[in-house]
């Protein structure tokens, strides 16, 4: 059997171990009773490790070699070749004791941190935070030392391949320079706006009903996944198996139905990778950032279009018999989704504020991972950056504060960029996208199919295959450009 063979069979059988901790760690987070947690995280730590030592098994770097010097490798194999070597690269930098010690720190994290959070428990949350932050640190400085990066950067790449701590910088002094402005602008402007909030109470059910409706339009595959409620939205699962979720408000249904349709963009884009590397890391999603592109295209490019939002709002009223409703007028829904309003949760924040809510989580994980600040500072830290960027203090609220988000529970940093860098690319998508797809004539006829294929062929079925920088450039005929987005946003929000 040839090296690449041998290889190929390794990451299959990693690939069957991924996909069981991926369908796992869905079930904890959405199905699994409280008591079950303790023994879950027991065995997600042994299955990490399972996974950890698969991929880093001895025989793999000889094995690695040899298909270098094979000349007679295909171009796909040759591809795979190149995300294989990435994947082992970055799991031998890291010893199984700390994987499988990172793995269960942060299902512990994670876990208690779900009722933690509800009581405004910063003190027993911030416990388990600083084993975790340890751990990360730990993690970064290792990965640091042997690629020559600084550690923030050794777990952005993680992420965000190419991406650094310099680049990012660059383009979020840039975001600041015009950001403050433009908020308090559009905040003038739509203070002419009278917003009408629709009036619950919406049953969950309905919601769950309408949210599926908003799924099935779009394009999701519910015989390759499914729609659940857990504590914080997510996408998880396999490509073949994708499992979204929600969580809902019986007084405000138009958080959780937006949600789905971000989440649908998730899975869309899962759904749509490549069936020809599957199981293969060239055929995973080519970063975190061009994820998010595409749930932020789903939700604000599509979702939060006027066209959209009439067919959203007629539906709506259908589900809830609110027909008649001033509040399920199209202008008013309409001024619903586009209101600006700096709030403290991030994944209710408007497109507008939001990039501040990111940059805010950057500045803040960047220096934590770089030993510059402790956990302890967090709160005043927080605190401090939510008064200067949004004029909202979070002073003894950390609920809606520092422990609003799930990703530093198990040591996700480097993961909080990737949004708005995914807010960067999808504005430019749709600007590409629209020279040749007559986008708003496709919604208005809830006919999703021309921009599905636009979509599957630039982005989706590229997978791993190309650089985050290749595939931009290939779909849109440049590298990633901010202005895009800020015209995006000056369009819709002030030139309307």
């Amino acid at each position: 059997m040839k090296s690449i063979e041998k290889i190929e069979k390794q990451f299959q059988k990693l690939a069957s171990y991924q996909h069981l901790a991926a369908i796992c760690g869905w079930d904890q987070a959405a199905m699994m009773p409280d008591g079950g947690n303790d023994a879950r995280s027991k065995a997600m730590g042994d299955l990490a490790v399972l996974c950890h030592e698969t991929l880093t098994d001895s025989r793999m770097g000889e094995w690695i070699a040899a298909a270098d010097a094979d000349a007679s490798l295909t171009n796909e194999q040759q591809i795979n070749l190149r995300e294989i070597k990435r994947a082992w690269t970055q799991a031998t930098q890291l010893p199984s004791e700390l994987v499988e010690r990172k793995s269960l720190l942060g299902s512990k994290c994670e876990h208690e941190w779900r009722s933690q959070r509800g009581n405004n428990d910063w003190a027993g949350f911030a416990e388990n935070l600083k084993k975790v932050v340890e751990a990360s640190r730990e993690e970064a400085n290792t990965r640091a030392a042997q690629t020559g990066v600084r550690p923030y950067d050794a777990m952005l790449d993680l992420y965000e391949p190419g991406m650094t701590t310099e680049k990012l910088d660059v383009l979020f002094s840039d975001l600041k320079s015009w950001l403050p402005e433009l908020i308090q602008k559009v905040l003038e402007k739509q203070k002419s706006t009278p917003v009408t909030e629709p009036n619950g109470p919406f049953d969950t059910n309905k919601q769950a009903t309408l949210g599926k409706q908003m799924m099935q339009i779009l394009g999701f595959d519910f015989n390759h996944g499914r729609l659940d409620v857990s504590a914080h939205p997510f996408c998880g699962g396999v490509p073949s198996d994708v499992r979204i979720t929600t969580r809902y408000d019986e007084q405000d249904f138009t958080s959780a139905i937006m949600g789905v349709i971000h989440e649908t963009g998730h899975a869309r884009y899962e759904q749509g990778l490549p069936k020809s590397y599957a199981g293969f890391p060239a055929g995973e999603a080519r970063s975190m950032g061009i994820h998010e592109s595409q749930s932020l295209f789903f939700e604000m490019q599509l979702g939060r279009n006027p066209l959209f939002v009439e067919h959203l709002a007629t539906l709506a009223a259908e589900a809830f018999g609110k027909q008649g409703d001033a509040a399920f007028s199209l202008n008013n829904m309409n001024a619903v989704y586009k209101r600006v309003k700096p709030g403290h949760i991030r994944v209710d924040a408007d497109e507008v504020t939001y990039p501040a809510h990111v940059i805010l989580r950057f500045e803040i994980e960047r220096d934590l991972m770089e030993g510059k600040i402790e956990v302890d500072e967090i709160p005043v830290l927080w605190n401090e950056k939510m008064q200067v960027y949004l004029g909202i203090s979070t002073e003894g609220d950390f609920t809606n504060g520092c422990m609003q988000d799930i990703h530093w529970t198990d040591g996700s940093f480097g993961y909080f960029p990737s949004y708005t860098l995914g807010a960067m690319y999808a504005a430019q998508f749709m600007a590409a996208m629209r020279k040749t797809v007559d986008v708003d004539a496709c919604i208005q006829a809830l006919d999703f199919a021309p921009i599905s294929t636009w979509l599957e062929e630039n982005i989706w079925s590229k997978g791993s295959t190309l650089s985050t920088e290749e595939l931009v450039i290939q779909a849109t005929g440049e590298p990633l450009n901010p202005e895009y987005f800020k015209q995006h946003l000056i369009e819709r929000y002030l030139n309307d």
